[in-house]
Formats: C-alpha cells, structure tokens, sequence
C-alpha cells in the first residue's frame, strides 16, 4: 500500500509541473516557439514552463512578434536575439542571467536593462528610444545604440567597454575619460561640440563625422587606424533677428583644429583618413607633412599638413584660460580687447584661415588694448598668450 502511495504521489507532483504553464499571448511568438521546439501543436496561448525556464538561447528574429510577455519565464536565459520585429516594450526584470541582448529594429520607446547585471553586449539600434540607463552594466563591452533618439548618453560606469556605436542621434555631450578600454568608436550624426579620447590610448577606430566639433587632438592615440571626422560644421542654422550673431556662431561650430601627430601616422592607411567637408580646417597637424600629402587624399584642398598648427595651439589651451572680450565683433578693422584683469607679458596674434600669422605684438602689462585687422575681410582668429602660459582665442568677423 505504501508503494502505491508514493507512486501516486509522483504522479502527482509529476503532473503538476506539467499542470505549470505560462501564459503567450502574441500568437507569432508562440509560433516561433513551436517552431524551435519549446512547444507543440497550434498556438492556444500557453506553453508549459518547464520547456523554457532551461532555455539558453533564444532566437526570435524576424518573427512578426508584437508582444513578449512570457520572456519572464525564460529564467536561465543568456543570449536573446528579437531583432526585427514590432516591438514597443520588452519586460527583462526575471531574465538576470542575460549576457547578450539585441532587440535592434523594433520600435521600443524605452529599454530597462537595470536588472540584467551580466550583460556584456547590448545591440538596441534602429528604435524610438529617448534614453538609455546602462549604469548597472558595469560588465557591458559592446553598446550599439545607433540611430534612436538618446539626448543622453552615461557610460562612465562601463569600464570594461571596448566599442560603442552611438551615431544618428542627438548627443549633445560624451564623457569617455572613464573608458580607457575603448577600441571603437562611432558618435557621428550626432550634436557634439567637443570630443576628447585623451584618455582612450587603445582607441583604434574613430567616426565622429557630422557633428559640430571644432578641435579634436589624436595625438595622444597611437594605436589608431581608421579616422573619419568629415563634415564637422553647422549645415543648418535659423537665422531670424541677430545676423551678426548668426555669422559667428556659424564659424564657431566647424572643424578648425586637427592635431594627427600621435608619432604612428604610418598606421592609417590611404583611404582610412577623411577629413573632408570641413570649411574651417586649413591645416592638419602630423609627424610627417610630406607622407601624410601622399597617402592621405580625402581631405578638402584648402587643407594642408603642417608639424605645428597654430588653431590647435589654441584648441589645446583655450578651456583653461580666462575669457576676454572684443569689440566691435564685426569689425570695419580696428578692435579693442578687454581682458578684465591685469596679466604681464602677453603675446597677441591674428591668424587666418590658413593658419598663418599675419600679426603680433608684445605688452608688458595691461587690462585693455586696441589691434587694428590690416588684412583683407574675412574670418581671423585673435589668440592672446599670457606668462603664465595660458591662451584664449576668438574669432572675429572683419565685414
């Protein structure tokens, strides 16, 4: 009689792990289900859970899914592909073993990844995504969240981050000073207006095309290869009550200053360096002029290659210097300077859009002084040098 009742009893129990079900409401999804197995028969909305709670990887791609409920159940998941598909939310709060996750081509509005602590690439392209959190994914090596709607982007927490695709969307700022693993980066098409990879040495690959940055110094990246840093100006600007504003404000947002010489120049192959569409940039700063006019083509005409050029000595110090003030700004030639403090031994120079002195001047001391533009109209660019080794520039408009 015992031995009946404990084999009813595991009849019992066996049933009642089958009785488990979880619920699908999106037919297609259940569908795939089907097809890879997990499920039997036609759709009718539930698949038993013990099928799928031991399921490792899962590949939906392309299966017309709408809805993922029941993902929830998918608990020892590590890799899920649902790219390409109809997406508008994914719950993946259960799924904390996720290492890889791409859900890329769908038409997500928000992702919360904050509970999937072990993953280690992100694939969230091509969606309608506002924002993206990723400050829990300390493990997080790939990020591919091109072509969204992401304002802004953290990853100061990714340390281990080696590529990060963020291009076409309106990124206005990135901090990389905390990813000194980096390797690959593409943040073009977006609305940056400073880039600085000082502190990404294993940089190999960098897009940063179609943004507003006026300087970018590489010379601290040795390892670098590939570079594209074509159309770096303002295309598209609404000019409605200040012209003389607007003709500023134009020039302040192009490409001026490109500072190559990282001593590894010989690494970036022809075709591998483009630097075209840049109307402000005159001059590219490299080890070698002579090698880099020979197997560097893709850049405007106007630009040449020069060991020292002095806009990037201006790029370079410009943020950590005093502000001044100059006026009138445009000018007919005459300009006054007003540095708002006293500062001995200051240098002063008016540079073209070649990037060539045409002027100088030495002063001792002072808070103010005049600079007549004995130079044809145009945009020059005034750089003012103190003795503590600081320099600020501004670029003035001579009508």
């Amino acid at each position: 009689m015992k031995t009946i009742l404990s084999f009813l009893l595991i009849i019992s129990q066996y049933n009642h792990v089958l009785a488990q079900t979880t619920a699908i409401p999106d037919t297609n999804f259940e569908q795939a289900l089907i097809d890879l197995g997990y499920d039997f028969g036609t759709p009718d909305g539930t698949v038993i859970t013990a099928t799928i709670d031991t399921v490792v990887i899962l590949n939906l791609m392309n299966d017309g899914i709408s809805d993922l409920s029941g993902i929830e159940d998918f608990t020892a998941l590590k890799e899920l592909n649902c790219a390409g598909n109809y997406l508008t939310s994914i719950n993946l709060s259960q799924n904390s073993a996720l290492n890889i996750l791409s859900c890329n081509g769908n038409q997500l509005t928000s992702l919360n990844v904050a509970q999937n602590t072990d993953l280690v690439t992100l694939s969230c392209f091509q969606n309608q995504l506002t924002s993206l959190d990723v400050s829990q994914n300390v493990k997080l090596n790939l990020l591919n969240c091109r072509n969204n709607q992401i304002a802004s982007l953290d990853v100061s927490h990714n340390t281990s981050l080696t590529a990060l695709f963020c291009s076409s969307n309106p990124v206005s700022t990135l901090d990389l000073s905390q990813n000194d693993s980096l390797v690959y980066l593409d943040c073009s098409s977006n609305q940056l207006s400073n880039l600085d990879v000082s502190q990404n040495l294993d940089l190999t690959f960098l897009r940063c095309s179609d943004n507003l940055i006026g300087s970018i110094d590489l010379s601290q990246n040795i390892l670098l290869t590939d570079l594209y840093c074509e159309q770096n100006q303002l295309t598209d600007l609404e000019v409605t009550q200040n012209d003389q504003l607007a003709v500023l404000h134009f020039f302040s947002n192009q490409l001026a200053c490109l500072n190559v010489k990282n001593g590894n120049n010989v690494n970036i192959f022809p075709n591998a360096l483009d630097a075209r569409n840049n109307p402000a940039l005159t001059c590219i700063e490299v080890d070698n002029p002579s090698w880099s006019a020979a197997n560097w083509p893709h850049v405007d005409f106007s630009v040449s290659f020069k060991l020292n050029c002095d806009l990037c000595t201006v790029g370079i110090n410009e943020n950590n210097s005093p502000k001044f003030d100059c006026y009138p700004n445009p000018t007919s030639g005459n300009i006054t300077i007003d540095l708002g403090a006293g500062f001995e031994n200051i240098k002063v120079k008016l540079i073209n859009r070649l990037g060539q002195v045409i002027s100088s001047k030495n002063l001792v001391s002072c808070k103010h002084f005049n600079i007549d533009i004995d130079a044809p109209p145009g945009i020059y660019t005034l750089l003012i040098e103190t003795g503590n080794g600081k320099a600020s520039s501004i670029r003035v408009l001579k009508k």
